[in-house]
């Protein structure tokens, strides 16, 4: 059989994947995770889903190149089109903080606690991660990982008390610390800073400024901790 070969991101969700529960991929796009999933054994079935026509027969496609069944095929809607007892784990990637948010927002049913979901937004992860603490989502897991010259996070996600996440947690993760690329991530999300208290200083917005100085000053003190517990 023709075995697929996952790129870093991808690879690393697959990694995060717990091994046995029934799997729905929310916007499949060509379908490589739930394939290669498949073809390892480390799931026995899995949904594809996707919003649009052209990505979802991609997915076909790839089934049918690597001979892998056990995968169903789904259009629709985020998690429009399927039952909370179809799966047990939910991966949701590839797509902006906000969509992803709009999805679980639409669908309570994943925050029972039956479900784990795998989240890897592509931009807004503050907001993301603030919604979800606020909204019965408890982080279990969360990766960093490096493909094509981007840093991404990967957040394992299940259901779990409300809150309200710190912007230290916003911005810095909830368990980041132990990760091997969490310093260049903290340099990254710094340099975001700085660059809004530089244009807000520019505007004379002080009072804007003024909180987004104190949550810098956490962020560096997070980045010196962990250049000290790893030899920098």
């Amino acid at each position: 059989m023709k075995r697929i070969a996952l790129q870093p991101r991808l690879r690393l969700l697959a990694e995060m994947t717990p091994p046995g529960g029934r799997l729905a991929d929310i916007g499949t796009d060509h379908g490589y995770l739930p394939v290669w999933l498949l073809q390892e054994g480390r799931i026995p079935s899995a949904i594809a889903s996707d919003v649009g026509a052209e990505p979802l027969e991609h997915a076909r496609r790839t089934a049918e190149e690597y001979e892998t069944q056990g995968l169903d095929f789904r259009l629709c809607d985020g998690l429009s089109g399927i039952e909370p007892e179809e799966t047990d784990i939910v991966v949701i990637a590839g797509m902006g903080g906000e969509t992803i948010r709009d999805i679980l927002r639409a669908a309570p049913w994943a925050a029972d606690g039956h479900h784990t979901l795998l989240l890897q937004p592509m931009t807004k992860v503050e907001l993301l991660r603030g919604w979800l603490r606020e909204n019965g989502y408890s982080c279990t897991e969360e990766r960093l990982v490096q493909d094509k010259g981007k840093l991404y996070v990967i957040l394992s996600v299940t259901g779990g008390p409300s809150g309200e996440a710190s912007d230290a947690e916003r911005y810095g993760g909830f368990c980041l610390e132990h990760d091997p690329l969490y310093g260049l991530y903290l340099e990254q999300q710094l340099r975001r800073l700085y660059l809004r208290m530089d244009g807000l200083h520019r505007g004379g917005d002080e009072s804007e400024a003024e909180p987004l100085a104190a949550l810098a000053d956490i962020l560096e003190e997070k980045k010196e901790a962990w250049q000290r517990g790893n030899g920098q």
